[in-house]
């Protein structure tokens, strides 16, 4: 019987040593905190940015703390073609160049599409969606002069599967998908990889303000392994897209995920 527990976090394995790393929607307790503390694990050097100017510089002295190095910290709104244009211009002026991009910001909710006001779908879709794009098109230009760079881009699961409530969500991940196939193809011949990865339930602090103990216990119960994943789960999904263990793939989207099909 597979236990419903989770594994022990594994201990970094230098997969990132060298590199340079810029994480976007990085403090708090979620994904992107998770991406940025497995990145100080496996070596990197580590920029995050997130739109919450107290979480940020939380999030920056807790991985100082644990790194005994300095995390580079900038705010950022991803839907602010100006403030996209700075992050990147600094990150790459802090650190020298930048090997990794991890565009994480996103934006939730719940409406159905009768009730759902353009409001509420243009905000989902400007950050998921349209706050990639940006992020991808400012960094490329750096990457391409560069001849060499990665990409890794959060999707969902949600992408390829129906969930009521979640048209504007879904749609803006499924536009992540596409968008990170069709960038991938562009930027190939210049030494560039871009790949996604589809989470599916990842328990953090947030998720669970935001969502009710019934529809966690429902979607826990669509799991394989009867549980939500750990945020550092999907983390290491991220390290393995980020380093040079996966450098034949690029256009790819991992499901990491252990929902029954």
């Amino acid at each position: 019987m597979i236990k419903m527990v989770p594994p022990q976090r594994p201990e970094g394995r230098g997969l990132l040593n060298g590199k340079t790393i810029l994480i976007t929607a990085a403090a708090g307790t979620g994904i992107g905190f998770a991406i940025a503390e497995r990145a100080v694990d496996e070596g990197a050097q580590v920029m995050i940015s997130d739109i919450h100017e107290q979480r940020l510089l939380t999030a920056a002295e807790k991985l100082s703390k644990k790194s005994g190095k300095t995390i580079l910290n900038k705010l950022c709104n991803v839907t602010k073609e100006d403030q996209v244009k700075a992050l990147v211009d600094s990150a790459v002026k802090k650190m020298g160049h930048v090997d990794i991009l991890v565009n994480n910001a996103g934006l939730g909710g719940t409406a159905n599409i009768v009730e759902m006001t353009d409001e509420q779908w243009y905000a989902v879709i400007e950050t998921s969606l349209t706050g990639t794009f940006r992020m991808m098109r400012a960094m490329l230009k750096h990457m391409t002069a560069r001849k060499h760079g990665v990409i890794v881009n959060n999707a969902s699961v949600l992408g390829w599967r129906a969930q009521s409530g979640q048209a504007h969500y879904a749609a803006s991940k499924a536009g992540v998908m596409a968008l990170t196939r069709c960038a991938a193809v562009e930027v190939a011949r210049s030494g560039i990889r871009i790949n996604a990865v589809a989470p599916s339930l990842a328990m953090h602090e947030f998720l669970n303000k935001v969502t009710s103990e019934e529809l966690l216990l429902k979607l826990k119960s669509r799991e394989a392994f009867g549980r939500a994943a750990e945020t550092w789960e999907i983390a290491n999904v991220v390290a393995f897209l980020a380093s040079d263990y996966s450098t034949y793939m690029t256009g790819e989207v991992i499901s990491v995920s252990s929902q029954r099909a």
